[in-house]
């Protein structure tokens, strides 16, 4: 079952140089119609079709969990031999014909002669020639893709359905209002309108720049006579602020001489009678003390002060010993072994109590069982008696022997009380007699302060101290004061002389602004607000003319510049032109259209029930005449016919019909495209499993037909389907992984 494919080369060898687990790894060969790889599960059977079409179409992207056989260490690599049609009658050919197709990175590109696969794009492979049994349950988008086979061998340079769909995107682009389409017939027409719209408007500005200019020409003697008149008021304004600046000035400085004038005569009123107060506050027998008699006084202070720091130390010491064989005695009282000590005491009585009465108990218990024992000459009741008895002299011996032992641990904590407060009474002795030393040296301390002259510091050293540095002070105090009195005398004369000048300064002022003797800067400050508000009325005025002039002169300007009105008409009659031109391209892209699709009608009425034909056909092969039509509903959904005419879509089919029918479709289609991927190999990736003995040779015999017109790898795991297929032609290439 082998014929000629009108010379196409095919796939004879596949070399992976590294692909998934594979590494420099040949494949092959193959012949130019049905081929059989066989291998075990893991084999690398998938690997190979998806290496295939890897090299042809690029390699996937690695995204999400898919697997893309990417290495861990290396870059996927490999080439594809094809092999030109046998020209000898035993099938040889010479190995230098081969072509090499070969792929390392997707950018760049697949290398050797890419002419061979110039006829086939990588969805129709991925869809037509890369089968899997799950690609077998459906067929997506199947009348486009049948558009798409049956016009790919038109003949033409592309696809007329490609080119059917290019003609009308660049129709729908002529009668687009979309923004960046210069052709668009509609944007062109409303451009024109807006363009006859501005030629009106230009018109209409001419008239409006001749007003301009006759407003303009009448605007300079006006702008002139103003200018003069705000130069006027300039000066005047200039010489009146001068004139308040320095009114305000001598002002500021008068007031501040008269402050300095009132300052300083309080200052030498506040001088004597403070020079008063400490002449009255001073002991005069202090201030009267010499040098030699203040040193020696001092020494004996400070030889005094260090014995009371020593007492003050002392006692200190005595207090904080004190305090501490107190707070320790204290917490001997409270500590945990004096708490602990009388839960023993607590428990020990409990225990004594017991001891006593469980003897009387279990006695008034013996007793009476050992006389009914005798009684009833019972000598299990006689023992039990007098056991009990025994027991309680027992216990009444450990009573004893309790009540009698001596509690050591108490007596230890008796003698560390004792002890506490033996150190605590000897601290507290020890701080009295301390105090009484201190209570000496203080009387002694007073005593001396007071022969010395130093009374009023009551015993105090520091207040001593106080009194010796007043008293110096006071002597100093005295000589300081002359030369501040004279001080103060000086700069009271220099200030009364400065400020009979400022006053003579401030008449020659106000004499100059022609105002009267006693005028202050408010009165200039009323002429300079009344001048401001005239030249403020006058600038509010120049400004309206300065403005009108400036924005004639400018519009004016522009209007010499302006050839808007020329550059409208000129654009007004592009547009018309390219609005022309838009017209007859569109009337052409229109005549296109509907040659294109008079042309796929053609072809679709002539090829498209022989697709359908041979699809019905392959799918009664396939299920042995169970089914045995497929056609199109004018919906545009795809319908089958079983053998008593029953109609149903695919989606009511088992899962093996289901893909029994996509792969006769697919048969069909690749069987009628015949210049479609004439190069490149149809890959099965056990696309039989899912079929039962029959139908699987049914599909057998299919494929086995398709590989009359066209080379067809099957990759397969199961020895039964290359039974099949072997069965169905004798000539079946099977390579072995």
């Amino acid at each position: 079952m082998t014929a000629e494919r009108g010379g196409a080369p095919f796939l004879k060898r596949i070399k992976i140089t590294s692909f998934g687990a594979f590494t420099d790894k040949v494949v092959g060969p193959f012949t130019p119609n049905l081929n059989v790889v066989f291998g075990e599960n893991e084999a690398g059977k998938s690997t190979l079709a998806s290496f295939a079409g890897g090299v042809l179409f690029g390699w996937e992207e690695a995204r999400g969990v898919r697997n893309t056989y990417k290495p861990r260490n290396a870059e996927r690599a490999g080439s594809l031999f094809f092999a030109p049609r046998p020209a000898d009658a035993d099938g040889s050919f010479d190995p230098d014909d081969e072509l090499v197709l070969s792929r390392v990175k997707n950018v760049d590109g697949l290398q050797g002669p890419v002419e061979l696969v110039d006829d086939i794009d990588r969805e129709t492979f991925q869809t037509m020639f890369s089968l899997t049994s799950d690609e077998l349950r459906s067929l997506r988008n199947t009348t486009d893709v049948t558009a798409k086979l049956l016009t790919a061998g038109s003949g033409t340079g592309a696809s007329p359905a490609h080119a059917l769909a290019e003609v009308q995107a660049r129709l729908n682009e002529y009668t687009s209002k979309a923004a960046g389409i210069e052709h668009s017939i509609v944007r062109l027409a409303a451009e024109q309108d807006e363009l006859r719209a501005q030629m009106t408007a230009a018109a209409e500005e001419a008239e409006r720049y001749k007003a301009q200019d006759k407003e303009f020409h009448e605007l300079a003697p006006q702008r002139a006579q103003l200018l003069a008149r705000l130069d006027a008021l300039n000066t005047s304004i200039e010489q009146l602020t001068a004139q308040r600046a320095t009114l305000e000035k001598l002002d500021a400085q008068r007031d501040e001489l008269r402050r300095q004038r009132d300052e300083l005569r309080e200052d030498e009123a506040a001088l004597a009678a403070e020079h008063r107060v400490r002449e009255q506050i001073s002991d005069p027998a202090l201030v009267s003390l010499g040098a030699a008699d203040e040193r020696a006084l001092r020494d004996r202070i400070d030889a005094l002060a260090e014995e009371q720091a020593k007492c003050a130390h002392s006692v200190d010491l005595a207090k904080e010993n004190c305090a501490t064989s107190t707070a320790a005695y204290e917490a001997l009282l409270e500590t945990d072994d004096v708490q602990a000590n009388e839960k023993r005491r607590s428990q020990r009585s409990v225990q004594v109590g017991l001891s006593i009465a469980l003897p009387f108990v279990f006695v008034a218990a013996g007793i009476p069982l050992f006389i009914h024992g005798r009684e009833i000459t019972s000598l299990s009741f006689t023992a039990l008696g007098i056991g009990l008895v025994v027991f309680a002299l027992m216990l009444a011996a450990a009573a004893l022997v309790m009540l009698f032992r001596p509690d050591k641990a108490a007596e230890a904590l008796e003698a560390r009380k004792q002890d506490a407060q033996w150190v605590m009474l000897q601290d507290k002795k020890k701080l009295e007699t301390c105090l009484a030393a201190q209570a000496q040296l203080s009387a002694r301390i007073r005593a001396q302060l007071d022969a010395a002259g130093l009374v009023a510091a009551q015993g105090s050293l520091r207040s001593a101290r106080s009194l010796l540095s007043e008293a110096k002070d006071a002597r100093a105090e005295a000589g300081l004061f002359q030369q501040r009195q004279q001080a103060l005398i000086s700069r009271l004369s220099a200030v009364e002389e400065n400020l009979a000048d400022v006053d003579r300064q401030r008449a020659r002022i106000i004499e100059r602004a022609g105002l009267h003797d006693d005028a202050t800067a408010a009165a200039i400050e009323a002429s300079i607000d009344q001048k401001t508000r005239q030249r403020a009325g006058l600038l509010e005025t120049s400004e309206n003319l300065n403005r009108r002039y400036g924005e004639l002169k400018q519009e004016l300007s522009q209007a010499k510049r302006a050839h808007s009105f020329d550059e409208i008409k000129l654009r007004y009659q592009q547009v018309r032109t390219r609005q022309d031109e838009s017209a007859q391209d569109y009337a052409r892209l229109l005549l296109a259209r509907r040659m294109l699709e008079a042309a796929i009608g053609a072809w679709e009425s002539k090829s498209q029930p022989e697709v359908y034909r041979q699809a019905s056909r392959l799918l009664s092969l396939m299920t042995d005449g169970r089914w045995v039509k497929v056609a199109m509903t004018p919906e545009g959904r795809l319908q089958v016919t079983d053998s008593v005419k029953t109609e149903r879509e695919p989606v009511h089919l088992s899962l093996g019909t289901c893909q029994q029918l996509y792969l006769a479709l697919r048969i069909a289609l690749l069987m009628t495209a015949e210049n479609v991927g004439r190069s490149v190999p149809i890959l099965a990736d056990d696309i039989l499993v899912n079929f039962d003995a029959r139908r699987r040779l049914g599909a057998a015999r299919a494929l086995a037909e398709l590989a009359v017109t066209r080379q067809v790898i099957l990759f397969t795991c199961h020895e039964e389907i290359v039974e099949s297929m072997h069965s169905v032609d004798p000539t079946l290439n099977v390579v072995e992984l």
